[in-house]
């Protein structure tokens, strides 16, 4: 069958000759400040096959990163030292007859980063090449090197014009944002509905050890698989098998330890399940603790989505055992500071909202009416997280909840409502769920004040 002529043009139009297209950079990066401003951290000589440019291009950098500004036709002269740059100086001088002034900006900037993006790509496989050759590659640097190269990008969006795209705002303000319900009417009145819908947000569980940060995470789960909604949860801390236990007891409310003894009837449940909740689906992957980093997540995921799996949410547990892609400070601050940035601007690649925990030590909780709270600023390593997160959740339990089957949560940080207020919830250890109930979710101060006005 044959193409159609539109498709033929465009075909044609992706073909770029990268070897012109050097002269293109130089010519703009001379004449075009704001242009070189925009690449001159990104670009590296090295990318230009062509010598003479190479030459030319290192001293408009040096000049830049000294002054500021693109230097002129005078100031390049005064720095070509040797006869071979003053030739290569002529020889790009002579290319510039081939150009004229006028340009799509829209494309030069398209087409610059498309050069960025494969030329840093080869120089990253070249340089592997030969670390592997000599027998020192680095597989951490190397996979710093191809992640830097992947995302390239010049942004040439300047923002929202408060004044002139006032139209656009008032339409913005009046749209109703869709939200995932978090399964508990409390947080979804705190968050303004639940997990925003579209992503670019972070949510996160704080609590001490053995709180019950994993049995939460699970809870949340299969409140958004009630909601019909593709749920993806990964697991750093418990093997997949022992996950999909506790999903097992938490949707079905067959006890834990009577599962093995229920096969049958669970079996009969997942079934019934589905149909009832078909557009429902639930992905639990374990990757080891602290040897993955946040790229491998997102490698993950896409690979998901190509076999046709999209998730409406993805549930990791938990921060503290995944690696930041790129080599940060020792300190566990600038590890998990950077691990919360990057899992967070994950919510804006695949549009879609991202809920995780974090452990904190006993030091970060404060004496209160309803127990042992977890506070944001009191913990060097979670403070880096509270920076970053869209809302942070605490999880707290008094001496004599475990016994009673209750939990605590308290807002933390929030940036979709009120950063304040707590809540103690029913926890039925037997199936490990959570739920809400009428006489136990009033406030936790509330509820301390009315059992002090019993006793009294």
């Amino acid at each position: 069958m044959l193409k159609e002529p539109k498709n033929e043009s465009e075909n044609t139009l992706k073909n770029i000759d990268w070897d012109f297209f050097e002269n293109i950079i130089v010519y703009n990066s001379l004449f075009d400040k704001i242009y070189l401003g925009t690449i001159i951290d990104i670009i590296n000589p090295e990318f230009f096959k062509s010598n003479d440019i190479k030459t030319i291009f290192k001293i408009i950098v040096a000049f830049f990163k000294t002054y500021n500004t693109v230097p002129t036709i005078t100031e390049i002269k005064t720095h070509l030292n040797t006869q071979e740059e003053k030739d290569s100086w002529i020889k790009v001088c002579q290319s510039f007859k081939q150009m004229d002034s006028k340009i799509n900006q829209i494309k030069l900037y398209e087409n610059t980063e498309r050069f960025l993006k494969e030329k840093a790509v080869y120089n990253c496989i070249v340089k592997t090449v030969e670390e592997y050759s000599n027998g020192k590659v680095n597989t951490s640097d190397t996979f710093e090197l191809f992640n830097k190269a992947c995302n390239i990008s010049l942004i040439d969006n300047l923002g929202h014009n408060y004044f002139r795209d006032i139209d656009k705002h008032i339409i913005d303000l009046t749209k109703v944002q869709n939200h995932i319900s978090t399964g508990w009417k409390w947080m979804d009145d705190k968050l303004s509905g639940g997990f925003l819908i579209d992503g670019r947000a972070l949510y996160v569980f704080c609590g001490i050890t053995n709180v019950g940060k994993s049995i939460v995470l699970g809870n949340i789960a299969t409140n958004c698989l009630a909601k019909n909604q593709t749920v993806v949860l990964i697991s750093l801390e418990m093997p997949e098998e022992i996950y999909t236990k506790r999903i097992d007891t938490q949707l079905s409310k067959i006890p834990y330890n009577e599962l093995t003894t229920q096969t049958g009837s669970l079996k009969d449940f997942v079934v019934n399940y589905q149909k009832t909740h078909n557009n429902s689906n639930l992905i639990i992957k374990e990757f080891p603790p602290s040897t993955i980093r946040v790229n491998t997540i997102k490698t993950y995921i896409e690979k998901l989505i190509n076999k046709g799996i999209k998730p409406d949410i993805v549930i990791v547990d938990y921060l503290n055992l995944v690696l930041p892609n790129y080599k940060s400070d020792d300190t566990s601050y600038e590890k998990i500071k950077a691990v919360t940035e990057q899992i967070r601007a994950l919510s804006y690649t695949f549009k879609i909202p991202w809920v995780s925990a974090t452990q904190i030590n006993r030091g970060g909780m404060k004496s209160g009416k309803s127990g042992k709270v977890p506070e944001m600023d009191s913990v060097s390593e979670s403070i880096g997280i509270s920076y970053t997160a869209d809302a942070q959740i605490g999880i707290y339990q008094k001496d004599e909840d475990k016994e009673m089957g209750r939990i605590h949560f308290s807002i933390m940080k929030n940036r979709f409502g009120p950063a304040f207020g707590n809540i103690c919830m029913k926890l039925d250890y037997k199936t490990l769920s959570i739920t809400e109930t009428d006489d136990i979710t009033a406030d936790s101060d509330n509820i301390d004040r009315v059992t002090q006005e019993l006793n009294s």
